[in-house]
């Protein structure tokens, strides 16, 4: 078994290459390489008489070899042939997949599979409402803009290709659509998960209740609000909500406790076939088909009498994904599904048995609970030990909490997902019922929920690497010492120090980090939120936030200022500004009001079709906070810094409606003109006496419409801060860096640098 096992790692290293490096002949020599390395090994006389090793070197040189000429064949046939129609209008053919979802912008897209493309896929766009009509199985004939889908990647997205799909088709008109396979039991499932979708909200009035069914039982998470999705992340369970192995174990223990443990032979072929069409159900993505192969050699080793092997069982998952699609490799949510169960299967069982060597309860009770806690707690801490360097360098969260919320949240996870799947089903045969059986999954939502918000309240419960440097030196620090104690002799107290060791030197590191931002008279911080902007500003007591958003999905605004406050040791803010109120200014700030105390909120006095200047005062009414509306030029609090609010200076476009802040301590003046254009900012100049600047919030990130030259030398600002992050727009533009240029500013950019802070010290 174990055989298998160094084939599947070898291959899976392979391809994991070939996404790391750019293609090219090095793969055929890599390659042939390879295999003549491993014909030497056969070749030696030295080996010759250690068989095992010399199987083992074959085995891994040979199936490595085989990986890197098996990607690049399968890229060859599969997706270069896709690729090439990109960046151009072509016919295409194509099967729908799945059901439409609505866009941002209001059309619809819809995954298809391309007739002609051996069975590549492609997420297809189109504006007309019929296309939100279509059906799994339908077959699609039109023309569209065809987009390389693998030029489209981010840490914080999985890719497109790594879902097997590899370009985007931009439909400018609706693509003829004929009946195809729709109605095939081949899509069954597809149409089962909808109808599971539709029936959840008729079982649970709540909609939180049913976003988080919603979520656990189908990994949905359309239903669950961004606020509350930042909250199960700082408390380590977002987890729970990413169909994995977790949910097929809640699953088969549902099935054993409906047809009895003892009937194994009827609980395998029961529980594969569940999880096979529970796999399909869910989506077929890396997570849970990885944990329903592991239950299928689970389910079948005792069956064909041979011992079931957690890693021979976790390396043929890994195989069998990467052989219908290599690019899987680089699915973030593969990555971290098998690095946590590399650590419940290699981890988990030795920091159980430490805690198990302990002096046990007398008593039974209190023995099954220590039992259940400790085994709790070895599975989460063990999966952490490997996810933790992903999630660090894919999110930059590491969440503190995640241990202790896992002791209360899995248990309750588990009833909630049986106890919600059996109302489910309920549900089609006799509706009243399963609204009696679905009190027991509103309680037990509404319970995990308490403990979520509870861990919330917790100081420092997550903490961020972007906003906090030195956790990145912290993790390096508590793996090397760990990784000491595993090379060392065996010593009753090694780990309990190392464990002190490290809460102390969080503990330090933390404090270091909060001591920075009230050294000076004087904080700014430039908070990385993408394509967005949001500007803190801290003096003494007093902390004002001047805008809050962001227009790249995968950026969250307000846990991005969150995590920045949390660094600050800052619970509450003086002031919210706002600028204007398009949303790459404003959408984070309506979580904002959910989670920290705002005393006021300045906003400027012009209509607004977004509906969003009606939001804020409702959300501000709702917390107490006062709400100013700036008509002409007056003060902020902010500690021993003044900060200045100048009126709308310009008309027409909100952008030029919107207001000026000016925060100066002492010499140093710091101005943010928002998303005005270059006239505005001239008339603001001659309105108002504005000094010159050390550090200027470059207007419209970059845009070439703003910081025009003449406004530029009336500010002389010697530094420049853009607030920007993936657009079409083209920010920053050549013409307004080139301007900034020109007066001697110094340049400085969130979506290269992250967050940028200025410190202005006392004098």
């Amino acid at each position: 078994m174990r055989s298998l096992a160094a084939i599947a790692f070898s291959f899976s290293a392979a391809i994991l290459l070939l996404g790391l490096l750019p293609a090219g002949s090095w793969i055929f020599w890599a390659a042939g390489l390879l295999a003549a390395v491993g014909g030497c090994v056969l070749l030696l006389p030295q080996l010759r008489a250690r068989r095992r090793l010399r199987a083992y070197l074959l085995l891994i040189l040979f199936a490595a070899s085989a990986g890197l000429l098996y990607g690049r064949g399968w890229s060859a046939i599969i997706s270069d042939p896709v690729q090439e129609k990109c960046g151009e209008n072509h016919l295409f053919s194509a099967t729908v997949c799945d059901w439409p979802e609505r866009t941002d912008s209001g059309g619809w897209r819809v995954t298809v599979r391309l007739t002609e493309a051996r069975g590549a896929k492609a997420v297809c766009y189109a504006k007309d409402e019929e296309m939100g009509g279509l059906e799994p199985g339908q077959a699609l004939l039109g023309s569209a803009y065809w987009q390389d889908a693998s030029e489209i990647s981010s840490k914080e997205l999985t890719t497109f290709t790594s879902r097997g799909v590899f370009a985007l088709l931009y439909c400018e008109e609706m693509p003829s659509v004929t009946q195809g396979q729709a109605g095939s039991l081949r899509y069954l499932p597809q149409r089962l998960e909808k109808a599971f979708r539709e029936k959840i909200p008729q079982v649970w009035n709540d909609p939180t209740v049913a976003g988080l069914l919603q979520a656990e039982l189908l990994g949905d998470r359309s239903g669950i609000s961004e606020e509350m999705s930042d909250e199960f992340s700082e408390a380590g369970v977002s987890h729970l909500f990413a169909v994995s192995g977790l949910h097929c174990a809640f699953l088969l223990t549902l099935l054993s406790l409906l047809i009895g443990p003892q009937r194994r032979r009827l609980l395998a072929a029961a529980g594969t076939a569940v999880l096979v069409f529970y796999m399909f159900m869910v989506g077929l993505t890396p997570s849970v088909v990885r944990a329903c192969i592991m239950q299928f050699f689970l389910l079948l080793a005792p069956l064909c009498l041979r011992d079931a092997d957690p890693i021979t069982s976790l390396a043929a998952a890994l195989l069998l994904i990467l052989l219908v699609n290599p690019y899987a490799a680089a699915s973030v949510s593969l990555q971290l599904s098998f690095a946590s169960m590399l650590g419940l299967i290699v981890l988990t069982p030795r920091i159980s048995g430490y805690f198990q060597k302990k002096k046990q309860p007398k008593a039974k009770i209190l023995r099954a609970a220590c039992s259940f806690l400790v085994s709790t707690f070895s599975a989460t801490l063990g999966a952490m030990v490997f996810t933790v360097p992903l999630t660090t360098y894919y999110f930059g969260v590491f969440s503190v909490a995640a241990p202790f919320a896992s002791l209360v949240c899995i248990p309750l996870a588990s009833g909630n997902f049986m106890a919600g799947f059996l109302a489910v089903l309920l549900g089609f045969v006799w509706l009243p019922a399963a609204h009696v059986l679905g009190y027991v999954s509103l309680l037990l939502s509404k319970l995990f929920l308490l403990v979520v918000a509870l861990a919330d309240k917790v100081p420092f419960h997550a903490l961020y690497t972007d906003t906090n440097p030195f956790l990145i030196w912290w993790l390096v620090f508590v793996y090397a010492i760990f990784l000491l104690c595993v090379l060392t002799r065996d010593r009753a107290r090694k780990y309990a120090v190392a464990a002190v060791l490290a809460i102390l030197t969080l503990a330090l590191c933390v404090g270091l980090r909060a001591a920075e931002y009230h050294e000076g008279e004087l904080t700014a911080v430039a908070v990385d939120v993408g394509q967005g902007a949001s500007t803190l500003l801290l003096s003494g007591e007093d902390v004002v936030l001047v805008d809050c958003g962001s227009s790249n999905r995968y950026k969250h605004p307000a846990q991005q200022v969150l995590s920045q406050l949390g660094s600050m040791e800052v619970t509450s803010l003086t002031a919210v500004a706002v600028t204007h109120y398009h949303a790459d200014h404003t959408n984070g700030l309506p979580e904002l009001f959910g989670r920290v105390k705002i005393r006021r909120l300045y906003l400027p006095e012009m209509e607004d079709e977004y509906g969003v200047r009606d939001k804020l005062i409702a959300l501000a009414q709702a917390q107490g906070t006062e709400v100013i509306f700036v008509t002409q030029q007056q003060s902020i609090p902010l500690g021993e810094c003044s900060l200045t609010v100048f009126p709308p200076v310009g008309s027409g476009d909100p952008n030029e409606q919107g207001l000026t802040y000016l925060c100066s301590s002492g010499s140093f003046d710091l101005l943010i003109t928002g998303d005005m254009s270059g006239q505005t900012e001239l008339e603001l100049a001659r309105r108002y006496p504005l000094p010159d600047v050390e550090v200027l919030l470059v207007g419209h990130h970059g845009s070439k419409y703003s910081s025009q030259q003449e406004f530029l030398s009336a500010i002389s600002p010697e530094a420049a801060i853009i607030s920007v992050g993936d657009n079409s727009y083209g920010h920053p533009t050549d013409a307004a860096m080139s301007r900034l240029k020109a007066v001697g500013a110094e340049i400085y950019r969130t979506d290269e640098q992250g967050c940028i802070t200025v410190t202005v010290h006392k004098q």
